[in-house]
């Protein structure tokens, strides 16, 4: 009996906790709302604006306008917007020629029916890969035409489901006007994918690291795609010198190399407007010197357009046919890098050029090579200008430079694009990102990846010598690249796009088909350079996941050690601190709440500004958020208490520059805020600054009769909820239940200003994480060695920020993972 009467108690007691919990939880809910209303506001107010467009937008921006918003696109627009595309998109592309056939046959042709077969294999899959999957399916998944490659497409699954790993979103950042998703409906099969996807953590973890593998693999594609391209060009060189030593062609090569990177820091902007008519010139250039070998060596080569050479091929050569795929696959390099820089042009032009332009110039260029191999098998190693006419060589030779290092600059400045967007979705450390165009702003340069970047090119280059082991490494890239696209694809259809499930399986079949035959070939060439990429790709890897593991780790301490806001309120006005004049900017990750390094500050330093502003900068998985939007401003407790929270949002293409006046930004957001609270209030209750009497007293006799019966020393929020409910009944309160501020001698406004001109103060942390004690090793290793060191070379966040030396404070801080 008295074990019944005890665990009667013992239950009892279980359940007054949990009462106790649940009304703290939903009190701390209405002391510190999220900032729906705010956004609302702000939504209407921009409804109410007349739509003008300043001087600053870019050409770009103002072009995607026209097109987005003008059904009725003339031609000749259309015409001008697809001869541009041909230097940003196509260039990588269009040097493939250079190396395919050497490649395919590094040993030799012993048969002139395997030229025949090489090159109904090459058809197809320019065909299959490049024209249908990427041009016209694939580039939908473009992020409202404003992005392309894998971290596009997580940023597009995002904001469809909850897969992200820091939950840092709100309500409110959906009504952003760039934040475009649809909604499903409840048992489809796009709701079930959904929901799946979001069943478990680990789910979401592997979404993560798949596309994380992608960008890797990206990342050395960017290294190689510039060491095998301009390889292969100023291998020219030594064709019409056969003499010559191949050294000088590497070290051609590398000065190349090194005057292309040197030049990044200037940006495209001041040459951009050669690419194109180069890649044309190139392209004109390949397709007519196809069509001339064609004509003089051997028509009969036109046959390879029947599929069945592709079978003859595969039972004459067995298993050396399968292995030359690895060659083969050159053939559609640069298909990946399409996809990345489709930001830069509609659509509808980047599918014109390719269907009647480039695609024709690539099968003219593969078919002429094809017809002059039949006829001289013996130059395989260097066929592409061994066909070439005497009369046009040398100016073949420098559309062919010319041509690769537009392909490698398109590479380069997608993966500074590439690595802005890991940066934003909190999956690389910060690096220094500069703008090198007033007139568009896509167009940035990361230092610290482009030397990188160059160091890589030339120990490929200096090291390897020749194009079969960098075509090795460069096919592993590609074909990998191409399968984390084909599953992203695959769930952006089920998810975004809601394709019926059949085209769904259609898709799936047919791109894993092709894309795993590849991959099959080249993974048989790992040790003859097809390791390179997986070297590359393991250490990018390995950056990337720790600093993201740690990010999220770091995020759910801050979410659970910060402060109740209960706390905060039973300080009083004064907080119980010295009130300074001043405004301190209290920076952290948390959109909602009081963050921990507050508390931590005031501990150790009883004394705060006249005026606390809690500020917010984070990433949403939008491509821009529009500068109108960024900011949302809310009050948090009564007015005597002079704090406020401030969030601005940036999306992954958005950067902080120094001539943004991020400071002076956030004042003016501030500023309107009063403004329009103060507006409101005159006409009815503002529910930002309201607190109902009758819940407070409620909660109160509640929760501190239910704290007295429990003793539990560790329940320090109601302890807190008691201090602050016992400062509120010294307020007075208005029949209608409101909190009514005392009447100052100033406007809170003036006050506002006069305080900004004191001084301006940001308060950063300064934070050391650390493993906790018992820890299995690989997490010590990852936090304590490879995190601590990454975070030690990495740009801090008032470097980002632009904040000056001289109104800096750090506040240090260890946290315990």
């Amino acid at each position: 009996m008295a074990g019944r009467v005890e665990a009667s108690l013992t239950e009892g007691e279980s359940t007054i906790e949990e009462r106790d919990r649940e009304a703290m939880r939903e009190f701390e809910e209405g002391l510190d709302q999220p900032m729906d209303e705010e956004a609302n506001m702000l939504k209407n107010m921009n409804k109410e604006k007349v739509s003008t467009y300043s001087v600053s937008v870019s050409y770009r921006e103002f072009r995607f306008l026209i097109l987005r918003f003008h059904q009725g696109l003339s031609m000749l627009m259309l015409l001008r917007l697809s001869f541009q595309s041909l230097g940003i998109v196509y260039g990588d592309l269009g040097t493939s020629p250079l190396y395919v056939f050497y490649n395919t046959f590094p040993d030799g042709i012993d048969d002139s029916e395997d030229v025949i077969g090489a090159l109904s294999l090459i058809i197809y899959s320019l065909l299959l890969i490049p024209l249908i999957k990427y041009v016209f399916i694939v580039c939908k998944a473009n992020d409202n035409g404003q992005a392309g490659g894998t971290l596009a497409i997580y940023s597009l699954l995002c904001r469809h489901a909850n897969v992200n790993l820091i939950p840092n979103q709100q309500r409110s950042d959906e009504d952003l006007s760039t934040y475009s998703r649809t909604l499903v409906a409840e048992g489809s099969f796009a709701a079930k994918t959904k929901k799946w996807l979001e069943s478990r953590h680990s789910k979401k973890r592997s979404l993560l690291v798949i596309v994380l593998l992608g960008t890797c693999m990206m990342i050395g594609d960017s290294i190689l795609t510039p060491a095998i391209s301009v390889l292969s060009a100023t291998g020219g060189i030594k064709v019409n010198n056969p003499k010559m030593s191949s050294d000088i062609a590497v070290f051609v090569s590398v000065v190349i190399l090194i005057g292309l990177f040197s030049m990044q820091h200037y940006g495209t902007d001041k040459v951009g407007w050669l690419f194109a008519p180069i890649v044309l010139i190139w392209f004109l250039f390949i397709g007519a010197t196809g069509i001339y070998n064609i004509c003089k060596h051997d028509p009969s080569v036109l046959k390879a357009f029947s599929p069945t050479y592709i079978y003859l091929y595969f039972k004459r050569r067995g298993q050396d046919g399968w292995i030359s795929l690895g060659g083969i696959l050159l053939s559609i390099t640069g298909t990946e890098a399409l996809y990345a820089d489709i930001s830069y042009f509609p659509l509808q032009a980047i599918q014109l050029a390719f269907t009647f332009f480039v695609f024709p110039c690539l099968l003219l260029a593969y078919c002429g090579q094809a017809a002059y191999l039949v006829n001289h098998k013996e130059h395989y190693q260097d066929a592409f200008y061994a066909s070439i006419p005497e009369s046009v060589y040398w100016p073949m030779f420098i559309a062919a430079t010319g041509a690769a290092i537009v392909g490698s600059q398109a590479t380069i400045s997608g993966t500074y694009s590439l690595i802005k967007q890991a940066v934003s979705h909190g999956c690389f450390p910060p690096v220094k990102i500069v703008n090198t165009s007033k007139k568009f702003l896509a167009q940035i340069y990361c230092p610290d990846i482009n030397w990188i970047l160059m160091i890589g090119c030339i120990a490929v280059t200096a090291s390897f010598k020749n194009q079969i082991d960098i075509g090795n490494a460069y096919g592993t890239a590609v074909v990998v690249v191409m399968l984390v696209t084909t599953l992203l694809t695959v769930l952006t259809m089920l998810v975004v796009w809601r394709c019926h499930w059949i085209f769904v399986l259609v898709f799936t079949i047919l791109s894993l088909l092709v894309e795993l035959s590849y991959f099959s070939a080249v993974i048989l060439k790992i040790n003859e350079g097809g390791w390179v990429p997986l070297i590359i790709a393991a250490f990018s890897l390995l950056v990337m996941f720790v600093w993201n593991y740690v990010t999220v780790k770091k995020y759910e301490f801050e979410v659970h050690s910060r402060v109740s806001m209960s706390w905060i309120l039973g300080l009083g006005p004064s907080l119980g601190l010295v009130r300074v004049p001043g405004i301190g900017l209290v920076h952290t990750e948390l959109a909602s709440g009081v963050p921990h390094i507050f508390s931590h500050f005031i501990t150790n330093l009883p004394a705060i500004h006249s005026v606390v502003v809690f500020v917010c900068v984070k990433n949403l998985p939008v491509y821009t958020v529009p500068e109108e939007e960024r900011f949302l401003v809310k009050r948090i407790g009564p007015k005597t208490f002079r704090m406020f929270r401030c969030v601005a949002r940036y999306g992954y293409k958005d950067l902080h520059r120094k001539d943004d006046r991020f400071e002076d930004k956030l004042f003016e957001n501030l500023f309107s805020f009063i403004q329009n609270e103060t507006m409101m209030e005159s006409d009815s209750n503002y529910s930002n600054s309201v607190y109902p009497v009758n819940y407070t007293q409620e909660s109160r006799d509640e929760l501190i009769s239910n704290n007295n019966n429990n003793h539990d020393s560790n329940d320090n929020n109601m302890v807190m909820f008691s201090s602050m409910v016992d400062y509120m009944d010294t307020m007075s309160f208005s029949q209608n239940y409101t909190v009514e501020e005392e009447e100052e001698e100033e406007d809170e406004l003036e006050f506002l200003k006069t305080c900004k001109e004191s001084g301006v103060v940001h308060i950063m942390g300064n934070t050391v994480v650390k493993a906790r004690k018992g820890s299995l090793l690989p997490k010590k290793i990852a936090i304590d060695y490879v995190y601590a060191f990454l975070a030690k070379i990495c740009r801090e966040n008032s470097a980002i920020l632009h904040v000056p030396h001289e109104t800096l404070l750090n506040v240090g801080q260890v946290y315990y993972l």
